[in-house]
């Protein structure tokens, strides 16, 4: 390791500090993190802050583990997700597709918003997804990719909304027949802290649930975590 300044090579341990260690260059007194990097922070502590990001902890715990401030590993997380499709092309088309509703909020509990979900019943990962307020207008555009599926059937637990667009002769309703959405789901909540049933961590702006979504769909279906190529 080298001074960022100077580049001497002669230094010393200068205390820790949010967890991360410091040092002070002997000849030109300049403190500096041990991640100090002149054009960032190296690729490996992205991808274990995105990481423990993606595995359940919040910005602020991630902070407190690391080092690395949480608006950095926010600026990542948009950074990564921003790079990606919403979903993944289909490459086996479902014979049975499974569509549910999950529901978080945005800002304060009482701003309710839905994240509904696709599935191919036989296979793991969720296909497309869609989020907004549980109306027609919100489903319509995750309907149009599930229509070009065409299907031989649509499992739901009945929504009213699902009567609008798919027949009923399309149309199973059964709770009991959509452990795979309702999995995938639960996968979801488990992964991401903002979507956790019961937690002080939730998401400020439709838009950045949408990203966090997103880079998890990636991460769930691949298990490869998306890194940032700018610093």
């Amino acid at each position: 390791m080298k001074c960022p300044t100077c580049q001497s090579e002669h230094l010393s341990k200068n205390g820790r500090r949010r967890g991360m260690q410091y040092f002070i260059c002997n000849h030109c007194r300049k403190q500096f993190p041990a991640y100090h990097h002149p054009r960032g922070y190296p690729e490996e502590v992205k991808r274990n802050c995105l990481t423990m990001y993606l595995n359940g902890l919040r910005f602020r715990a991630i902070e407190r583990v690391t080092g690395v401030h949480h608006t950095t590993i926010i600026h990542w997380v948009k950074q990564a997700a921003s790079a990606l499709p919403d979903a993944p092309e289909v490459e086996k088309i479902p014979i049975v597709a499974q569509l549910d509703e999950l529901q978080t909020y945005v800002g304060r509990e009482k701003n309710k918003i839905w994240l509904w979900t696709a599935v191919n019943q036989r296979a793991s990962g969720i296909l497309a997804w869609v989020i907004g307020d549980p109306s027609s207008k919100t489903f319509e555009p995750l309907w149009r990719i599930v229509e070009s599926w065409r299907c031989a059937w649509h499992v739901t637990d009945g929504y009213v909304v699902y009567k609008s667009f798919i027949e009923a002769q399309e149309q199973v309703i059964s709770k009991t027949k959509m452990t795979r959405v309702e999995g995938e789901n639960c996968r979801l909540r488990h992964y991401l802290a903002r979507l956790h049933r019961e937690t002080l961590c939730y998401s400020k702006t439709v838009e950045m649930l949408k990203l966090s979504v997103r880079l998890l769909v990636h991460y769930l279906r691949t298990g490869i975590v998306h890194i940032p190529s700018l610093s």
